[in-house]
């Protein structure tokens, strides 16, 4: 099917759905597959649900009696195809966003202070893969003035597919770091793969958004309009950290004088993340205040470094994601917090292919200088180099430890790979 095709069935319904839980009345379902799944066995219950048609890719599910089953070789080529076709048919400024850390809560910041002058579409939550960045763009409507696009990886010349989808017109890769090293081999490949923004953005002559002070990224950035910030004086937007105690305060400057900004924010890392977004508002016009305004009245969800406060202790849950380079920066801010009875909680770290037990390794070295009241590991990689650490198999095992010994007047840093499901515990702490 021609996908001029298909996009007039698009405009006819007007939004696109691949679960049959959630099919809107007058909805286009496309039938995706998976290793246990296959969309296509469910097409006629989506149309029965509320979709107008159903795209699938297997004609033993065509039915000549009922044409709202509409045909086509691939589906998920199909729904990658009409998302770009939609973005160009749309013609909205496009700001794409990746890195190792900090993509999401990146995003999060720039929609926030470019939310008080534009009507933005922004990637929702963490729908950043092959699936979720095409259904992020079939949501952009008119009224749209710009988007923001973040999009994730774990396997080299993923971004090169996403990016040739999303099209974007400005793009930021927040940094390169030591994560899914299973899928890229190495931090040299994690780089390359990141690296196909730039590649795209300086074949068009688009310019991004650069942390000045990172050696990664100037390494690959040459031939780019780089608009810089970081905490060299003279950026674009130039910061320092003013205190973290737990929260981020922070000092920056653009054209106008420094403004002072007290964050929702754990940790002194994230003062690339507030310098990014303030960068980037400024270049898109939005006053200097609002822009403050903004970065101080975020606040971050989905366990991405959130502060939360029961009766017996105060806990900085860092649930969603783990890697070598977030839990370093993460263990070194819980470091120098000033607190009495620090203690940390961590999960072992996923995707790290055949040298994860030397970075687990190198975390565990780590603690040993941090001083820190307690510790407890989880999971087998961490346990194979614990050193005589608390070692635990699973958070079901620690869940248990703390219905009958449960610590109290603590400070406790919760830190792990998603998988390991860490997100348990703060209802029993």
């Amino acid at each position: 099917m021609d996908i001029s095709v298909l996009y007039n069935y698009f405009e006819e319904c007007g939004t696109v759905t691949t679960d049959t839980r959630h099919c809107p009345q007058g909805s286009l379902f496309i039938a995706l597959k998976g290793a246990t799944f296959n969309g296509n066995a469910f097409a006629a219950q989506a149309l029965e649900n509320g979709c107008r048609y159903a795209v699938i890719d297997e004609e033993r599910y065509a039915d000549p009696a009922q044409p709202n089953l509409l045909l086509v070789d691939d589906c998920l080529q199909a729904l990658q195809q009409l998302a770009r076709y939609h973005r160009q048919q749309m013609g909205t400024r496009i700001v794409g966003i990746t890195g190792t850390n900090g993509k999401t809560t990146t995003k999060e910041l720039i929609a926030a202070v470019l939310k008080q002058k534009y009507c933005l579409l922004y990637t929702q939550g963490n729908l950043n893969n092959h699936i979720g960045v095409p259904l992020t763009l079939l949501g952009l409507k008119p009224e749209h003035e710009m988007a923001v696009v973040e999009m994730g990886a774990n396997h080299p010349g993923e971004i090169d597919t996403l990016v040739h989808i999303v099209e974007p017109d400005y793009g930021i890769i927040t940094n390169v770091g030591k994560a899914h090293l299973e899928g890229f081999g190495s931090l040299d490949g994690v780089i390359k793969t990141k690296g196909e923004l730039y590649d795209y953005l300086r074949e068009r002559h688009r310019p991004v958004f650069i942390q000045n002070e990172n050696p990664y990224l100037n390494g690959i950035a040459s031939g780019l309009e780089c608009i810089r910030y970081g905490q060299t004086p003279g950026l674009y937007a130039s910061g320092r950290v003013v205190s973290c105690s737990p929260f981020l305060a922070f000092c920056w400057r653009g054209e106008e004088a420094e403004h002072e900004v007290q964050t929702h924010l754990i940790g002194a890392y994230n003062l690339d993340n507030v310098l990014a977004a303030a960068a980037i508002g400024r270049y898109f016009g939005v006053d200097e205040k609002l822009i403050s305004e903004a970065l101080a009245s975020y606040v971050p969800q989905n366990n991405r470094s959130q502060l939360i406060e029961t009766e017996d202790n105060k806990l900085i849950v860092d649930a969603y994601n783990a890697n070598p380079t977030s839990m370093m920066a993460a263990l070194s801010n819980f470091r120098r917090m000033d607190a009495e009875h620090k203690m940390i909680v961590l999960g072992d770290m996923k995707e790290l292919g055949a040298g994860s037990r030397e970075e687990h390794k190198k975390i565990v070295d780590y603690i040993g200088e941090c001083g820190f009241e307690r510790v407890l590991l989880i999971g087998k990689e961490f346990a194979s180099v614990a050193d005589g650490y608390e070692c635990y198999e699973s958070v079901e095992e620690v869940i248990r430890l703390f219905e009958t010994e449960k610590p109290c007047g603590f400070y406790i840093l919760i830190k792990g790979s998603n998988s390991m499901k860490l997100n348990r515990l703060p209802e029993h702490l």
